[in-house]
């Protein structure tokens, strides 16, 4: 790949200077291209740079579907629903909210990019063959270094010890992990969508997904999460990839890791694949989700996980009588403690009402100040 790239700058410098292609007298590949480089300082650097940029657009792409989930945010800000822990009811909070997470989990990532991206700014460009500089001119690492700042506009900077930096494969192997990170999480957000849109009527129903795709080929009217599950498996490829580029780094031997083009190639498959993920999921479902607002509700007031809002004022045992017999009976927890004679209506309905249950705030514990 170096010498392809030497072969074409020589000719390309030939024809600017007047010659013909291939008249290596006037400027040759080796002798004046690669003149105080080396494969193994030329190939890292130019990946180092091209992995700068790439970064810089699925950074881009995490901020158009964080700016989505935000969207939806605001949107579902007033619709009460339950939210669960182990597939189970726990307590109420917004749909709101629950979407507002996923914006806050992709920020989270995008500043790890960012730590990543920092991370590939070090150039061992000038270490030639293996760090030592042999055949370079004493000059020609700071000089270099400044013409690439002025070229790219952007903060790279000669290694400190070139030799470390000719061996090492460390920032990849970051860069690497923070991609599967991001691949993790998104994924878990696909399967929340999935969960929350599923049914219509033997599911949770709460969402409603974009329909893209005409349904199935044997069950007329049914229709699939198709962009959640797409960008599942995009996920799951990028995590696939980062064991191909741990096991790459590991490998490397001595001075020298030989593998980097594996590296590279893994490393730019990730970040393109996640970017037009993250377009996709946005763009193709996010934007378009609509919420069920009254199946929401209808979990809130007929769960049994409602019970936790009244452990404060009728304690801990008579919550889990209330539950396990709400659970027996079908009965609702509020026709429950009603009929058990534990609080009043009036008393009930202030601390069933939404401000209540979905904010941190002091009460008065039944028998306690």
């Amino acid at each position: 790949t170096n010498m392809n790239v030497n072969e074409v700058v020589a000719n390309v410098a030939l024809e600017y200077m007047g010659h013909k292609k291939g008249e290596y007298e006037y400027c040759h590949p080796n002798d004046h291209v690669n003149l105080s480089q080396s494969t193994n300082d030329a190939y890292p650097t130019a990946l180092r740079l091209a992995l700068y940029e790439r970064l810089f657009d699925l950074i881009e792409s995490m901020q158009i579907l964080k700016a989505s989930f935000e969207s939806k945010a605001k949107e579902f800000a007033h619709i009460l629903k339950m939210g669960r822990t182990q597939l189970q009811d726990a307590v109420p909070m917004t749909l709101g909210q629950e979407f507002q997470t996923f914006a806050v989990m992709l920020g989270e990532d995008m500043q790890r990019v960012k730590e990543a991206q920092d991370l590939v700014r070090e150039i061992n460009l000038g270490g030639t063959a293996i760090g030592t500089g042999i055949n370079s001119h004493p000059d020609y690492p700071k000089i270099v270094e400044k013409k690439l700042q002025e070229v790219t506009n952007r903060p790279f900077v000669t290694a400190t010890d070139l030799i470390e930096a000719t061996q090492d494969t460390g920032a990849y192997v970051q860069v690497s992990g923070v991609l599967k990170r991001v691949a993790t999480k998104i994924s878990k957000i696909c399967n929340d969508l999935r969960l929350l849109s599923s049914g219509p009527r033997a599911g949770l129903n709460e969402i409603n997904l974009p329909k893209m795709q005409p349904g199935s080929s044997i069950m007329p009217g049914k229709v699939n999460p198709v962009i959640p599950e797409v960008v599942n498996q995009v996920c799951f490829s990028v995590i696939g990839n980062d064991i191909t580029i741990t096991l790459a780094s590991e490998a490397g031997q001595l001075q020298l890791n030989v593998f980097e083009p594996v590296i590279a190639y893994s490393l730019f498959n990730s970040i393109v694949r996640m970017k037009r993920a993250c377009i996709t999921l946005a763009q193709k479902c996010v934007d378009g989700i609509t919420a069920n607002e009254e199946v929401c509700r209808d979990f809130v007031f007929h769960s049994i996980g409602i019970v936790t809002a009244l452990n404060p004022y009728i304690g801990y045992e008579n919550s889990a009588k209330i539950a396990k017999e709400a659970l027996q009976t079908g009965k609702s927890v509020y026709d429950l403690t009603l009929e058990h004679k534990l609080l009043s209506k009036e008393e009930l309905d202030e601390i069933f009402k939404p401000q209540n249950m979905l904010n941190p705030h002091m009460r008065e514990v039944k028998g306690h100040k």
